[in-house]
């Protein structure tokens, strides 16, 4: 039987991959360098501004009202983006934190457990002995006024960087060493005045740093302050004083603190502690301020001194507010 002759082998041939696109950015994500349209400020600041456009619904609108509130207390404020994605608003130190969850956006104030918060806005991280938080649930509107008082009075607790000045040899006119002055002899250091024209007075109890505070409160202020304070020690002749977070407070011994009051640019907050159990409530309040209440006195306000001493007497008798 005759051998054919060998076929050939089939000459194998690679097939030719169709060619493959190129991938483009994932729609909905910013690349890195990007501007946006409406992005305004620094680099954290568009940063923030992206959080609340990619938050949306009431979170977003929740964030972005607080926002404008930090902003609107303190001019001065910086913006900042730190920890992979948490807004920080800071003054000489972080003031506070914007962080949204699922149910709850939630502001958190570094220093909180030291400011004064007579108004209760405080209602979560309340366990701790440093930081304070407001959580806004969808539906709920914190007090505009009362956060911003409370904005000021945090970026008060952070205060300001001290500035060592140089140290030069004071040296007499035929060039030998100077003197030291007596104690006592150099003019005393001007009172700083913080946002909203508030006296920066150091925390001390007695009526010494409380009359300090009257003194350095600006224009027609001051007269509303020694009428306050004349009031109140006629009112209550047991008064206990003390200055705590820049503001005179008002106590009994053993009882708490009663009263304080607080300047801001417009106007004078007088705040009760116990205002809710005074007759006549003073006006001011929200429903998150629970027990306090507050009256805000203007420079064309008619000083009611007869009603503002039966509140005192009042709120003397009251067990007080102790921090």
């Amino acid at each position: 039987m005759k051998q054919g002759r060998p076929r050939p082998e089939p000459k194998l041939t690679a097939k030719k991959k169709p060619p493959q696109k190129k991938k483009g950015p994932v729609e909905g994500k910013a690349l890195a360098g990007t501007s946006r349209e409406q992005a305004t400020g620094d680099p954290a600041s568009r940063l923030i501004d992206q959080r609340i456009r990619d938050l949306g619904g009431w979170r977003g609108e929740t964030l972005a009202r607080m926002r404008a509130l930090i902003l609107q207390a303190d001019p001065e404020m910086t913006e900042e983006w730190k920890w992979k994605g948490t807004p920080v608003w800071s003054h000489h130190g972080i003031v506070c934190t914007g962080e949204a969850y699922t149910k709850v956006v939630k502001l958190t104030f570094a220093r909180g457990a030291s400011i004064p918060d007579p108004s209760r806005l405080f209602n979560s991280s309340l366990e701790g002995n440093t930081r304070r938080a407001i959580d806004i649930h969808e539906g709920e509107t914190v007090d505009a006024r009362a956060f911003k008082a409370l904005l000021k009075a945090a970026v008060a607790q952070n205060g300001a960087p001290a500035k060592k000045a140089p140290v030069k040899a004071a040296v007499s006119q035929n060039g030998s060493p100077a003197k030291k002055a007596k104690p006592g002899a150099s003019e005393a250091k001007p009172v700083k005045l913080l946002s909203g024209g508030n006296p920066q007075i150091a925390k001390a109890d007695g009526d010494a740093p409380v009359q300090a505070y009257i003194a350095a409160m600006p224009g027609w202020k001051r007269d509303l302050g020694k009428r306050l304070d004349a009031i109140i020690a006629r009112s209550a002749p047991n008064v206990r004083k003390a200055v705590k977070w820049n503001s005179p407070f008002y106590g009994i011994e053993g009882q708490g603190w009663f009263l304080s009051f607080h300047v801001l640019t417009k106007y004078v907050k007088v705040t009760f502690f116990q205002g809710m159990s005074l007759r006549p409530v003073p006006p001011g309040g929200t429903e998150r301020s629970k027990d306090a209440r507050w009256i805000d006195i203007y420079e064309d306000d008619q000083l009611d001194e007869a009603q503002m001493a039966r509140w005192v007497k009042q709120a003397a008798a009251l067990p007080g507010w102790s921090p």
